[in-house]
């Protein structure tokens, strides 16, 4: 039997089982308890309470102003719709980049205040002697290199990362850092599908691609661009599996149009 099905509650050591035996790992993000109790029924392996809030939940053009409380929040009411589900979730712009103290602390906040089960931050060699404090106080750690949009404004663009070889160097050897640093997984997000491979190749522990090719471990997208909510983002490593936006657009708009004709409530609809 397949680990993921004999499993009743995914843990980092089940991602690592799967790993080995060859078996992708499913991951999606989630910001509520509705959607994280279905997503946690149909059989998502780890839900990732992601900063991608900032743009899809709160309007923002970027992660960056998202803060600790707002994922506090969000991972909270995520938590509380899991049964099985492993739940991660992000660090924020500006609670970790400063210094290691900062980092834990901020990682200790989350898991002693919404239940998650692991954090995940942003980063290379930069943030490993933070990722090194906080699994050395017990709370697991996933990495996250290639694109990293909380450095947008540095980046100036969200276009394909790790090209040219030196880029490319840099991100092999910054995964091995992040393996040795004690990370239990890795998001490798929109580099080359050649690169992800050998990367992912390299490694014990998973990676978790992102427009980075079928290679990795697993798989993850926003909920919102996948399910077809959000019909503003098209970049050719997504695929919708719904075209929510237009079918709630025709949803409200037919109850819109039952209110004010005074076809809702029908006499079978009230007491």
């Amino acid at each position: 039997m397949s680990v993921h099905k004999e499993v009743k509650k995914v843990t980092t050591n089940t991602l690592l089982k799967m790993k080995s035996a060859g078996e992708k790992i499913a991951m999606l993000t989630a910001y509520d308890y509705s959607f994280a109790r279905i997503f946690d029924e149909a059989g998502v392996d780890v839900l990732l309470v992601g900063d991608s809030a900032s743009n899809v939940m709160a309007g923002h053009d970027t992660t960056v102003p998202i803060t600790l409380e707002h994922m506090i929040y969000h991972a909270q009411c995520v938590v509380r719709g899991v049964n099985r589900s492993l739940v991660v979730v992000d660090l924020p712009f500006g609670s970790y980049q400063s210094n290691s103290d900062i980092a834990l602390a901020s990682a200790i906040r989350i898991m002693k205040e919404t239940g998650g089960h692991s954090i995940k931050l942003e980063g290379g060699e930069e943030v490993a002697e933070s990722i090194r404090r906080i699994v050395h106080a017990g709370i697991p750690v996933m990495g996250h290199l290639g694109l990293t949009p909380q450095s947008i404004y540095k980046f100036g663009t969200y276009t394909v990362r790790a090209k040219e070889e030196a880029e490319a160097e840099k991100l092999k050897k910054d995964a091995l850092l992040l393996q040795e640093a004690g990370c239990f997984a890795i998001v490798l997000e929109k580099i080359p599908a050649t690169l992800a491979k050998e990367v992912s190749e390299s490694l014990t522990i998973p990676t978790i691609g992102i427009g980075a090719g079928n290679h990795c471990d697993g798989q993850v997208l926003v909920m919102h661009d996948m399910l077809g909510i959000n019909n503003d983002f098209n970049p050719r490593f997504l695929r919708k599996y719904l075209n929510l936006h237009d079918q709630i657009l025709g949803a409200v708009g037919n109850y819109v149009k039952d209110v004010r004709s005074g076809d809702f409530p029908n006499e079978q609809e009230q007491y």
